[in-house]
């Protein structure tokens, strides 16, 4: 225990060390000015304080220098200071230390920030499991199992790997996955996921996969693809920092010299302006215009269950035209509901239901289930057992209390003649909505058929709503045929509907309106959906979703809600609008020091405060986003 407790005392000072040592610097200047009187008590005060506020940012210059042979406006920063001590002006070059330092340490706090809520999935992953094999009992470590394993979760514990329940009923908090805080109930055949906690019940998990492609191992390898990437601006900055700095560097060489022969200002005067114009031409505000803001943005993120592969997806996302989603599992559920019963030749909805509810429980098949599910809401759930004969794709057929019945589309059900018209009439018209029809026939005659169609989210036509309103066009691109697609889309709002979209049709769909309305986002959870996820500009996916759709995104809604989506867009616009203001007030700043310091209006204290204060201002206003 002591061994950790110093293990973290030793995080706690990485973490804070910097803030600490610009804080140090701000109490050593405020000791010297208190000394004032004593001239060399003071310079040794200021000389601590540049030591401690300096050398965090003085040995990432020197390394940056080094491994990347370029220059950087972390030495700027130290000739500008350095050089206003050789001119006497030892506070100036210490406050110049001391801001510079601080916004630095406000810099670190935004990166860790962000590493914090990204990386504290990693904390929750359990090291062990319960291994239940034919002997009995054995504790494994976690990253042993393997596919196929059988463990056992108690209530309280984490659950050790991706999986299905076995046997037992339980309650589990997702929220670490999520971001939902009420906990998901949990049956037989339902799954379960790697550092999800089991709340109640005794579970027998069977692991579907190692430990090295869970999801949760899946969610942090998209926190280190945020974490190392860059923005088209910020990687511009980068590349355009060190040309400014050589440019800076040249300019301070021929002020030193020129002003004394051209405008016959002293030598003196010569050599302070020089090092004002050092201080205040320094790039800090404009280096910090753009990665606290999009770290903010990632962090932000992160909490609320929206997981960003790099910030560069954040300013494509602010700038999309349209967004373009799949059908199944995005728009709707992906599970299929009884809308409608209709009825004849004196068939009752009771007889109907107990007949289909007990052959149609025999199947797997996600029409019957939802059959069996709307027999039950009608409070018809028969316990008898039938066998049934299914022909895959078509429909099942079974004896029931003496009589044959056949379930499923009209060519199975080999309807050759029916003379109601209007229940004719009635099943054109359910059809033309874009439901589909399941038939049921009893002996030799069609009695009845159940209208099925897949249930739109909750905050799907919302959702779309919005995007329209924020002038961003929405698509559904589907493989569904034209009559379901078209009803779905007049239900929700969207505009552009394309259908019958096999994965290859999605990805030339997909370019098509990139190259009709520019920057796009596509938005799917199946493995049909990943090629056009990787085409898009912006590939966001459900957290419901295939492995490999979360895999090919850019952004993951792991809440498998899509509010989520216009979240995260507006939130990017704004992200967008901050780097704007920032990029454009640090530069308005550089450029106005610039002309009142050749003015000779400008002191070098004054300098200082306007240099470093822009770049506490563009830090600060990044930080907005955490709170967004």
């Amino acid at each position: 225990m002591h061994l950790q407790h110093k293990f973290k005392l030793i995080e706690n000072w990485r973490r804070h060390g910097e803030l600490i040592a610009a804080l140090l610097s701000g109490a050593l200047i405020i000791g010297g000015w208190f000394v004032s009187g004593h001239e060399t008590l003071s310079i040794i005060l200021f000389l601590f304080a540049f030591c401690i506020g300096g050398f965090a940012k003085a040995k990432e210059g020197i390394m940056e220098t080094m491994t990347e042979k370029t220059l950087n406006v972390e030495l700027l920063m130290i000739f500008a200071a350095i050089g206003s001590a050789v001119i006497g002006y030892w506070a100036e070059g210490a406050i110049l230390i001391f801001i510079f330092s601080l916004s630095g340490a406000l810099e670190t706090y935004t990166l860790d920030k962000s590493k914090r809520d990204l990386t504290s999935l990693m904390k929750l992953e359990p090291e062990e499991a319960v291994l239940l094999e034919t002997e009995g009992q054995k504790k494994v470590a976690a990253e042993e199992l393997k596919a196929g394993d059988l463990i056992l979760v108690k209530p309280g514990e984490r659950i050790a790997a991706d999986g299905e329940i076995e046997s037992g009923v339980t309650s589990v908090d997702e929220s670490a996955l999520t971001g939902e805080s009420i906990p998901v109930d949990k049956t037989i055949g339902d799954q379960v996921f790697s550092g999800t906690v089991n709340l109640s019940g005794s579970l027998t998990v069977r692991v579907l996969k190692a430990n090295k492609d869970t999801l949760i191992k899946k969610i942090m390898k998209l926190v280190e693809s945020a974490q190392n990437s860059v923005s088209p601006s910020q990687a511009f900055i980068e590349r355009f920092e060190n040309m400014y700095v050589k440019g800076v560097l040249l300019a301070v060489g021929l002020l030193l010299f020129l002003p004394h022969f051209v405008l016959g200002w002293s030598w003196e005067e010569t050599f302070y302006r020089a090092m004002v114009f050092m201080v205040v031409a320094s790039p800090c505000a404009l280096v910090a215009s753009i990665m606290p803001a999009a770290l903010s943005l990632i962090s932000n993120g992160a909490r609320h269950g929206l997981l960003v592969k790099g910030s560069v997806f954040l300013e494509k996302l602010g700038e999309t035209k349209i967004v373009a989603m799949d059908k199944t599992g995005t728009i709707t559920n992906g599970k299929p509901a009884v809308e409608d019963l209709l009825l004849t030749f004196g068939m009752t909805e009771v007889e109907c239901l107990e007949a289909a509810a007990s052959i149609e429980k025999q199947s797997n098949h996600p029409l019957a289930q939802a059959i069996v599910q709307y027999a039950k809401v009608k409070g018809v759930n028969p316990d008898i057992t039938v066998s049934i004969e299914e022909t895959s794709g078509f429909g099942v057929k079974a004896q029931f209390k003496g009589e044959m019945w056949q379930i499923g589309k009209a060519e199975f059900v080999m309807e050759e003649k029916q003379n109601d018209q209007s229940f004719k009439a009635s099943v054109q018209t359910i059809a033309a909505q874009g439901k589909t029809i399941v038939y049921v026939k009893k002996g030799e005659r069609v009695v009845g058929c159940f209208a099925l169609k897949d249930q739109i989210r909750p905050e799907a036509k919302a959702v779309i709503s919005e995007l329209n309103q924020l002038g961003i066009q929405t698509a559904m691109l589907t493989g569904d045929q034209p009559e379901t697609a078209k009803a779905i889309a007049e239900e929700t709002g969207l505009g552009i509907v394309v259908s019958r979209c096999l994965p290859d049709s999605k990805v030339k769909e997909t370019q098509k309106l990139k190259q009709q309305y520019g920057t796009i986002v596509m938005v799917g959870d199946g493995i049909n959906d990943a090629p056009a996820l990787a085409t898009a500009d912006v590939g966001v996916a459900m957290g419901g979703g295939t492995d490999v759709a979360l895999e090919t995104a850019d952004i993951v809604l792991m809440k498998n809600d899509l509010i989520g989506l216009t979240k995260m867009v507006k939130l990017s616009r704004k992200m967008n609008r901050i780097i704007k203001q920032n990029v454009i007030f640090s530069l308005t700043v550089i450029c106005l020091l610039i002309c009142v310091n050749f003015l000779q209006i400008l002191d070098l204290p004054l300098g200082v405060i306007g240099h470093e204060g822009s770049t506490l201002l563009v830090i600060l206003n990044g930080l907005r986003l955490l709170k967004s």
